[in-house]
């Protein structure tokens, strides 16, 4: 009898007919929805690695990244729960912390490896960690002088490797932005930066802006962190392979690309014939084929989800410049960019590739958000999720398989850098204030151009159908004010229960 019931327990860990699969998580940065030629049939960039796995996957027209910058959505991710419930604004810079993800919150990760899973992170964190000067206090600052003093010697208490990866190669915010230009490899940082970037020995162009003058590793070339993370994945699957095969593993690939400033390798210069952007764009599709290459070779494309997605839209100066330039528009066919809470600033490609599980060439228009990730792998591994945890993830394992006839999801947030809230119910979005909720458009040399006149200025909030108005231009707050009122209301109820995904028993 004891060894029945060893064996149904066994069995509820264990997807159907199945083993474990390995899960692959690509996450590029400011990519957005027009970016992709499987997106934008008018792209002026040639992406054809992402185009195959969309051929032999499952392309998602309606997916979104939880917020409309980099920190809060990787904290979304990696928890499944929205980040405005934190009550943090802003993004982290250099050494600034500490770890968003609270302590003892139950992460993607640390999920997974429960489930007997090896977790790796390679890329950019984001999300916060804690550094410490000569005396061991802790600085979790932004800004240069916070970068000066920190001990270099001393481990980092509240990393990538304290929130359930087995291990970690990266840097601690964007790598070619905030302040800090060294590689970090566990809770450590093997080669201290010693030296204020030159910045006048940088490429010069209209992408090559946003790059703070920060301290600089010898072995850190800004012009290589892709390719340096790549290695690093390439390396972890091909040790894998040889050592544990038969053991599943989680690996979460976060991109610097295609993030400000556009720093392609040498070998992708030119390569798109629109500039050092679409290069840009160009050498991130490569970095996606190299990956997918990589399953194949190590033994691994027949069991493994990849997943790959973005964690905003695109920015605004490499928005402006492209479409001025090149009649590329990354946001295409939705009003705003990074920042915004209109569809541009957080509607984004996402792609799934599952052999045997995901019918190869479907499109599907369910609305799916970036936390989802979490549900949805808990349901994969069979593995039940406490109630105080990923409270606003779904499981979209049936919409993996086809068996979807409904909705998933009924409600949707959004959420910007200054914590403005937004909810979708099918096509009607309520915006819960004026304006992008991000970015000030008025006076922005580049964003001026954009505005569109708000039809309903007194009113406190945006109503838009985005069946009839995909560009969200008609505010119908004034004609529809009991279905503003009703999302207004159900918003209000999502951010008081904490949560908006359905209940769960209690751990």
């Amino acid at each position: 009898m004891f060894r029945v019931w060893i064996l149904v327990l066994c069995s509820l860990c264990v997807l159907p007919g199945a083993e474990h699969p390995n899960i692959v998580l690509i996450l590029a940065d400011d990519l957005g929805y027009g970016d992709l030629s499987c997106y934008n049939p008018e792209s002026k960039v040639e992406t054809r690695h992402l185009d195959k796995l969309a051929a032999d996957g499952l392309l998602f027209t309606d997916a979104h990244s939880p917020s409309t910058v980099c920190t809060p959505t990787r904290y979304s991710i990696l928890t499944g729960r929205m980040a405005f419930r934190n009550g943090m604004r802003g993004v982290f810079t250099g050494v600034g912390g500490p770890c968003l993800i609270e302590e003892g919150r139950l992460t993607l990760p640390q999920m997974l490896k429960n489930a007997g899973y090896e977790t790796a992170l390679f890329g950019k964190w984001h999300v916060g960690m804690t550094f410490y000067d000569e005396e061991g206090e802790p600085i979790c600052e932004n800004g240069l002088d916070a970068v000066r003093r920190v001990d270099y010697s001393r481990p980092i208490s509240d990393g990538p490797v304290h929130r359930g990866f087995d291990h970690f190669f990266g840097t601690a915010c964007c790598p070619t932005t905030d302040w800090l230009y060294a590689y970090i490899e566990g809770d450590l940082v093997p080669v201290p930066p010693v030296s204020l970037l030159d910045r006048s020995a940088l490429p010069n162009h209209p992408y090559s802006f946003d790059c703070r003058g920060g301290l600089q590793a010898p072995d850190f070339d800004l012009e290589e962190v892709d390719l340096v993370f790549l290695e690093k994945t390439q390396a972890f699957l091909k040790e894998h392979a040889e050592k544990r095969k038969e053991q599943p593993f989680f690996l979460f690939h976060s991109m610097q690309a295609v993030h400000l400033p556009s720093f392609p390798a040498e070998q992708f210069k030119g390569k798109s014939g629109v500039g050092a952007h679409g290069d840009f764009i160009f050498q991130t599709d490569w970095i996606v084929g190299e990956i997918v290459k990589s399953l194949s070779e190590n033994g691994f494309a027949d069991n493994t989800l990849v997943i790959f997605t973005s964690d905003n839209g695109p920015e605004v100066g490499t928005t402006y410049h492209m479409r001025t330039d090149h009649g590329h528009d990354g946001a295409r066919p939705w009003r705003g960019v990074k920042r915004d809470n209109w569809e541009g600033g957080h509607r984004v490609p996402t792609i799934v590739k599952w052999p045997g599980i995901v019918e190869a060439g479907r499109k599907t228009d369910q609305t799916i958000c970036g936390t989802d990730i979490m549900a949805t792998c808990a349901a994969i591994i069979g593995t039940a999720l406490p109630h105080e945890s990923a409270e606003d993830s779904f499981n979209m394992l049936p919409l993996l398989h086809g068996e979807a006839k409904e909705p998933i999801r009924e409600f949707t947030l959004h959420q910007t850098i200054k914590l403005a809230l937004s909810i979708r119910q099918g096509p009607w979005k309520y915006l819960d204030h004026k304006g992008s909720g991000g970015n000030r458009y008025e006076n922005n040399k580049w964003l001026k151009d954009w505005i569109i006149a708000d039809n309903a200025p007194d009113t406190p909030g945006q109503l838009y159908h985005l069946g009839d108005d995909p560009g969200e231009r008609k505010n119908l707050v004034e004609e529809h004010p009991d279905i503003a009122a009703k999302l207004k209301t159900q918003l209000d109820a999502f951010v008081e229960s904490g949560r908006s995904a359905p209940g769960r028993h209690s751990s």
